[in-house]
């Protein structure tokens, strides 16, 4: 299998693992998954929230924001530290398009391998002065 069609199917198999984990409002996983730019990303979650990495495996890359549910069915964005905010969403979609805005440039596909290896790639194709 080439690396593309292993990265795709590792991706494929972490959006089967938060659907499977049910952590996940079916309607904002919906959402993220029609989403492209969302959904070439690694999911994973976390106190029901739904994260995004741009490396298949742990430790996962903390540079975009992340969704949480909020009362009433609606959403509030966050990150990408926890520290930080972006602000609430009434609806999936609505969060979906906020954390899209605030993607890093050049985002996606997901890196197959870690968040250092993925900084050791990404820093070894910089030009070098």
């Amino acid at each position: 299998m080439n690396t593309d069609a292993t990265r795709d199917a590792v991706v494929e198999a972490g959006w089967q693992a938060v659907r499977d984990d049910g952590r996940v409002r079916v309607e904002l996983l919906a959402a993220a998954c029609a989403e492209p730019r969302l959904r070439r990303l690694f999911p994973w979650t976390g106190m029901g929230e739904l994260h995004f990495s741009r490396c298949t495996e742990w430790p996962w890359t903390w540079d975009i924001p992340y969704i949480q549910p909020a009362a009433g069915g609606t959403y509030w964005v966050s990150g990408p530290r926890r520290s930080e905010t972006v602000g609430p969403a009434a609806t999936a979609q609505e969060a979906v398009a906020m954390v899209v805005r605030r993607l890093p440039a050049g985002c996606g596909p997901a890196f197959l391998g870690t968040a250092e290896e993925l900084a050791a790639q990404e820093a070894a194709q910089q030009p070098r002065s």
